[in-house]
């Protein structure tokens, strides 16, 4: 795909670079698939799976050729059941787990998943229904896997619910985030008009802060729900980073995601920052927008990479470079102040000691140039400061402080999931993981609202 001849395809042409990378199974494959699994009591593949999808139930009702059923048991568990059958890792998830791994090979739960929700998407199905109206309402900032779960979970419960979303779209990190040939865009929006059916109401284009204050929310809402995820990428804090041909990862896929796609990257060295499965997203995109060539730079080694492991194996088969241990130290322009080379820098890993991971330190007098067309930024998220102060909450560098059986805030009337509660130590940011939470926040709210009425009568 990384040649000049890039520079000549169509809008159509190019997007078809984007198309799902892996089909779909059809029918004959998936009775196939699901006729393997041995249907296991207390099955371990349920307990690897942050949602608890009762696995072999969804299985044998794909066998039986009741996929409405299947998709509804995938759903009930998992409210974007369809995004997480295309990005949970769930070699290291539910297959990992799956008995068959001592003899042949693991069921592919997440095919058979996929399978599922796929017919239900093409059959328009409408699996769940409200709950009767209780009175009480909850606002949730933010659309993304947390949000939507707690809004359909707190709906089926009987709760008034509005979304306040920032975006023009629905559906966060899914909808805008996660590379269209691993999650096209209609399927995290089929998940989110699931939840709009059940009465859920979502505005779009309101920034907390900005369209509506943190107080109106708390005054005019029995709870409030804090689900806004993660920001945009941070600065390199290198010399040169103002040039032109310099990319955020995550604004870069949205793009895609809308079907802008840069003509800049065709030909061109590309040099992506970072080692977590942005960067990965970061790199396999510029292959596909028709770059040359694609390195990735970390200043760590291949064992400290945060990428999936079926992530970096699939930059690998798109034929991207990885540099180890190499860390950039300044941006050289060219006469028209674009990016033409990058210093970088060898590294060593340090030991720490206390059970701290080995930190990166520079070789002295290893500076060596790279030549660069294009900088694409990966080395992680800046958090949402202004809503969380917004709303005067505790939190450590940005990291929402929350009770972790109940999720709630140094704010009673604010509770928080998601990416928002990530980081330092805390948790393990998938998107699955953000669904459960979400879900035992709407649990938590459920009963805390249920206790107070109880008490006040």
């Amino acid at each position: 795909m990384g040649n000049l001849l890039q520079n000549l395809l169509s809008a159509e042409d190019l997007a078809k670079n984007f198309d799902e990378s892996k089909p779909s199974y059809n029918a004959q494959e998936a009775l196939d698939e699901a006729n393997r699994c041995l249907y296991c009591y207390d099955a371990p593949c349920i307990k690897a799976c942050p949602t608890g999808i009762d696995i072999p139930g969804f299985i044998k009702k794909i066998a039986s050729g009741n996929l409405k059923g299947s998709a509804k048991n995938i759903m009930e568990a998992n409210p974007i059941g369809a995004s997480c059958a295309r990005v949970c890792p769930t070699e290291e998830l539910c297959e990992g787990a799956c008995v068959l791994n001592n003899s042949t090979k693991p069921i592919m739960i997440g095919d058979l998943q996929r399978f599922a929700t796929d017919w239900s998407i093409k059959n328009e199905q409408v699996l769940f229904n409200a709950g009767e109206k209780n009175g009480k309402s909850v606002a949730i900032v933010g659309s993304g896997p947390a949000g939507l779960s707690a809004a359909r979970e707190l709906a089926r419960l009987g709760y008034q619910v509005t979304i306040f979303e920032r975006k023009e779209e629905a559906g966060g990190l899914d909808t805008h985030g996660i590379v269209p040939f691993r999650l096209p865009k209609d399927i995290s929006l089929w998940e989110v008009e699931q939840v709009e059916q059940l009465g859920v109401e979502i505005r779009t284009n309101t920034e907390i802060g900005k369209d509506m204050i943190a107080d109106e929310l708390i005054d005019n809402y029995n709870t409030v729900i804090l689900a806004a995820g993660m920001s945009t990428v941070p600065m390199l804090g290198i010399e040169g980073e103002d040039l032109g041909g310099i990319y955020d990862a995550i604004e870069l896929v949205e793009k895609t995601k809308n079907k802008n796609y840069p003509k800049e990257f065709a030909g061109k060295h590309v040099v992506v920052i970072g080692a977590g499965n942005t960067a990965i997203d970061g790199a396999t995109t510029s292959v596909r927008l028709g770059a040359d060539n694609v390195q990735i730079l970390y200043r760590r080694t291949e064992t400290e990479m945060t990428a999936y492991e079926f992530e970096y194996e699939f930059a690998k088969q798109d034929g991207v470079e990885f540099r180890w241990l190499t860390a950039p130290k300044r941006l050289i322009s060219d006469h028209g102040g674009h990016l033409k080379q990058i210093e970088c820098v060898r590294m060593e890993l340090k030991e720490m000691g206390n059970g701290e991971r080995p930190r990166p330190v520079e070789v002295k007098g290893s500076e060596f140039l790279i030549d660069v067309h294009i900088l694409v930024k990966a080395i992680g998220q800046t958090r949402h400061m202004h809503i969380i102060e917004a709303f005067d909450l505790e939190h450590n560098g940005g990291v929402v402080k929350v009770d972790p059986e109940t999720y709630v805030t140094s704010n009673p009337k604010v509770y928080a999931a998601g990416d928002v509660i990530f980081g330092k130590g805390i948790g393990e940011a998938m998107v699955v993981s953000a669904a459960q939470q979400g879900k035992e926040t709407a649990y938590a709210i459920h009963q805390q609202l249920k206790d107070s009425c109880t008490e006040s009568a």
